[in-house]
Order: C-alpha cells, then sequence, then structure tokens
C-alpha cells in the first residue's frame, strides 16, 4: 500500500468549527502543534478526510491547506525545527478500529 506523507495546517475562524477539524485530524493524524497535523494516509483516507474537511468548514471564513510531501516510505523532509521538539516523519502504527 503505498501511502503518501501530508502536512495539513488550518485557520478555522469559529472555536465550534476548530475543534471540529482538530477532532477529525485526530483520526488521521499526529498533531505536531497548534492547527497543524502531520498525517500519513492512504488515496482513499486522503480522500475521506479531504471530504470531511469540506462538509465541517465555512469556505467563505475558513482556510485549510494539505501539503503533500511525497511518498511516506521515501520522503526525507528538509525541516527546521526550532524550540522544545523536534520533526520526526510520523512512522506506520497500527490503526484501533
Amino acid at each position: 500500500m503505498d501511502e503518501r506523507l501530508y502536512i495539513v495546517t488550518y485557520d478555522i475562524a469559529d472555536q465550534k468549527r476548530w475543534r471540529a477539524v482538530f477532532k477529525l485530524m485526530n483520526g488521521y493524524g499526529e498533531w505536531a502543534q497548534l492547527s497543524v497535523f502531520q498525517c500519513r494516509l492512504s488515496r482513499r483516507r486522503h480522500a475521506e478526510m479531504i471530504a470531511t474537511l469540506d462538509q465541517i468548514i465555512h469556505h467563505a471564513d475558513d482556510h485549510v491547506l494539505v501539503i503533500d510531501i511525497g511518498l511516506a516510505e521515501r520522503v526525507e523532509p528538509k525541516v527546521v525545527s526550532l524550540g522544545k521538539r523536534a520533526f520526526e516523519p510520523v512512522e506506520r502504527s497500527p490503526l484501533i478500529v
């Protein structure tokens, strides 16, 4: 299964919608920092995430960026991380349903 690594960042105008997006993203990826997630997704999971985000946000007020970093197994991101947390690409882990 080819999974890709995505960085998802969002600016949501309403607190209720922000919480809904944060909760959704916790199911798809690993929290990196406020309003930023790192996601390792198959095409199907990516499409599901986009469709659900599309239903939650208000397109006139909110903004979501989904950045495709590349194939998860081969990605070698060039990242500068300042502060207390180092950046590590998210690893494949078991999915508990």
